[in-house]
């Protein structure tokens, strides 16, 4: 599959813009565990054009984590336009528009997936965005904004016939929110049209090796984005490219191995952040890698509390001690909601 010129191999594995989540700690860690692709948090583009600490702050990226998309989100034209041309001077790979965020105060503005209700609108901003840049621009949408307008079909032409070089396709309307089922079917109806060209890379519920190997065989997509199913745990890319190349389904991580993992997301997020931020936003993290262990509530309570760094890695050194020998096999942890 390719987005222009990005090579990404055959079947493709992405991980999916999440805020608060997909930091370059994160993208780090899915990276080295094989995503062959990864996005930012969603950045607002009324943040960037006024020059916001925190949404400039998200244009990080580093040559270790390419190919790297960043994300953009906003509800009108001449400040999403300028926002693609201060996110291109960060050089990603993608810069890729959310027509998808479900939650009020961006979607009831009309940004994200509530420029679903206004067609028009999204083609003519994804248009100008794409005139406005050289760097190649992608889209993440729904299937629509309720039941009675699943209109991704229409949506996807029009924004093919606009210049994007690849959508992405998040199964649910946004009226659903994250409840019920991912509906695969229209992803797939799109995918198989004869008249779209561009790649397809499908969006919601994968939870597992099992679950992406059908989204390839039975929809076609080009490619498959996991968001959720990647709290916690990182190492989701690596269970399902072995499972898509040899059919076998890997063990889950031990006790141990996880220990080692947090202890490297943690050194990478002081690395990016200081010690304080880093610390601080390794929280929502630390505990996640753990689901599942028995009497594990104070260790977690002492881990979301804890500021300093050394601190932490002796925590996680007695969590290895005393929890070494508990068998987390089939362990997932529940899913954020912060995906769009």
């Amino acid at each position: 599959m390719k987005i222009a010129n990005i090579d990404l191999g055959d079947k493709p594995l992405f991980l999916a813009p999440m805020e608060d989540v997909t930091d370059p700690s994160f993208r780090y860690m899915c990276k080295g565990f094989g995503a062959d692709m990864v996005y930012t948090e969603f950045i607002s583009s009324d943040g960037l054009i006024r020059d916001g600490a925190k949404s400039v702050a998200k244009l990080n990226i580093s040559d270790d984590e390419r190919p790297v998309g960043i994300q953009l989100y906003g509800h009108l034209i001449e400040p999403m336009v300028e926002s693609a041309r201060i996110a291109e001077a960060a050089r990603p790979d993608v810069i890729d528009i959310n027509f998808g965020c479900p939650v009020r105060k961006i979607a009831g503005r009309g940004a994200g997936s509530g420029m679903m209700r206004d067609v028009p609108l999204m083609v003519e901003m994804t248009r100008r965005i794409v005139e406005a840049v050289k760097t190649p621009v992608t889209v993440k949408t729904r299937l629509g904004w309720d039941d009675e307008h699943k209109n991704i079909e229409e949506i996807a032409l029009r924004l093919q016939d606009v210049g994007i070089a690849a959508l992405t396709i998040h199964g649910r309307t946004r009226a659903q929110m994250y409840t019920g089922e991912a509906d695969w079917t229209l992803i797939g109806r799109v995918k198989n049209n004869p008249l779209i060209h561009i790649p397809i890379i499908g969006n919601g519920d994968i939870d597992s090796p099992q679950k992406a190997e059908r989204a390839f065989r039975d929809y076609g997509v080009d490619g498959v984005m996991i968001g959720r199913a990647t709290y916690g745990r990182p190492w989701i890319f690596r269970e399902v490219r072995h499972y898509l190349d040899t059919g076998e389904l890997l063990p889950q991580p031990t006790v141990l191995e996880r220990v080692e993992i947090a202890k490297r997301h943690l050194a990478k997020s002081v690395e990016v952040k200081g010690d304080r931020v880093g610390v601080l936003e390794m929280r929502r993290h630390l505990s996640n890698y753990f689901k599942g262990l028995p009497n594990f509530k104070p260790m977690r309570l002492r881990l979301v509390t804890l500021t300093d760094v050394a601190e932490i890695n002796a925590a996680l050194d007695e969590v290895a001690a005393g929890w070494g020998d508990c068998d987390l096999s089939g362990t997932v942890p529940p899913p954020l909601s912060h995906e769009i």
